[in-house]
């Protein structure tokens, strides 16, 4: 199983990652991704609006069809919405198995399927006053679509 959360706090990196491996002895690799708001050229911050229902069921979706690809495969993925400062982590994925590559490959997929398919709206602001949305990038739909 991999379960998916949707908040607005801070998550603990390394607590996330110790109660997903908690007496867990079957194990021989993690993988943690985390994902951070980059202070690109002036950015001051970064906002993420969502419909909650909407967006937690599709991101467990595609925590669900990992799971389903990787069987032995389980994990964590956690999205942060709300306003953002450069630095401050958005995202975090963890997963585990018996095996590095099954763990490598799931944690790539959901990266590339939460990037592309998870219903969340974001909105930069620049320190000229500014404020534009974000536009989806070609390249983040190429590296979802090498999974199909």
């Amino acid at each position: 199983m991999i379960a998916a959360r949707l908040q607005a706090q801070a998550f603990d990196i390394a607590a996330e990652q110790a109660a997903l491996l908690a007496g867990r002895t079957d194990l021989g690799a993690a993988v943690a991704f985390t994902g951070l708001v980059r202070a690109d050229d002036g950015l001051v911050a970064l906002t993420l609006e969502h419909y909650p229902a909407m967006t937690l069921a599709q991101m467990q979706a595609i925590a669900d069809e990992a799971a389903a690809r990787w069987p032995g495969v389980f994990g964590t993925a956690i999205h942060r919405h709300g306003r953002l400062l450069p630095g401050e982590a958005i995202v975090l994925v963890v997963t585990a198995s018996s095996h590095r590559g099954d763990a490598f490959a799931a944690a790539q997929y959901l990266m590339d399927w939460l990037k592309t398919h998870a219903p969340f709206w974001k909105r930069e602001e620049w320190a000229d006053g500014t404020a534009r949305w974000v536009e989806a990038k070609v390249e983040d739909d190429a590296a979802a679509a090498r999974w199909d």
